[in-house]
């Protein structure tokens, strides 16, 4: 049985994130995939003044042009792992699993990935609504504290919050995280924060498939009051319509 969204998901105020390693609370934050939302969450961390490496399956030298563009390392994916005391892994979900766990234990996991089956092959786990990604993606990484986040939004969005046309009389567009770690989710809502975007906690991961591919929160730009109606309204085995969250641009 799936557990009940609690009726008012938590939202987390506006504050910098807590600060750990680094100076003047920046964080060291690694990121594994260098496509679209991966090159994004590398320009606003690099902007908010943390330090970020960004890798790809391939070499560092194949990321040099684009890493100073951002203003960012380039390096391996294992240098990467190993670099950020937050590490984002956005790749696609099937490939997520090629990727050894042991060197991010004890690191907070940023998990960003959905599930397309026409991408990743099919998961019959996911398909039979037995598992959630991040749950799968927190099996493989035992040691790792799993945040579901940045899965809910468009890389252009992700990439330019200020030119997101916002509903009349909402309030700043607010994203969902889920993990069953308070303080790793509390990080992840303080980059939230500093990227420009509110937090809305749906819970553990077991209700991370409420902001997954094909809900009523998917991708939709919401505020706070809009997002959390949006989590309520999702049905486990309700999808929308494939390719309904993509917006014409202008």
């Amino acid at each position: 049985m799936d557990v009940p969204v609690r009726k008012r998901a938590g939202c987390w105020p506006r504050r910098p994130a807590p600060r750990r390693q680094g100076r003047s609370g920046a964080m060291k934050i690694g990121i594994v995939g260098a496509g679209n939302i991966g090159q994004a969450l590398a320009g606003l961390a690099t902007g908010s003044g943390h330090e970020v490496m960004l890798s790809n399956s391939r070499t560092a030298e194949t990321l040099a042009e684009i890493a100073a563009a951002i203003g960012c390392a380039a390096g391996t994916r294992e240098e990467a792992i190993a670099f950020g005391e937050v590490v984002v892994v956005t790749i696609p979900f099937a490939k997520v699993f090629s990727l050894d766990p042991v060197p991010l234990a004890g690191k907070i996991l940023i998990d960003t990935n959905n599930y397309y089956p026409n991408r990743d092959g099919r998961f019959a786990e996911l398909e039979e609504r037995r598992a959630t990604t991040s749950g799968m993606v927190a099996a493989h990484f035992p040691g790792a504290l799993v945040v579901k986040a940045f899965n809910a939004i468009l890389a252009a969005d992700l990439a330019n919050p200020e030119t997101v046309s916002m509903p009349a009389g909402s309030g700043r567009r607010a994203l969902p995280i889920a993990g069953d770690d308070a303080q790793a989710k509390e990080v992840v809502a303080g980059l939230q924060d500093q990227f420009g975007f509110d937090t809305v906690d749906a819970g553990g991961l077991l209700e991370s498939w409420r902001f997954e591919r094909a809900k009523p929160a998917y991708c939709i730009p919401l505020d706070r009051l809009g997002l959390t109606e949006a989590l309520a309204l999702a049905q486990r085995e309700v999808e929308l319509a494939h390719g309904s969250w993509w917006r014409k641009s202008g």
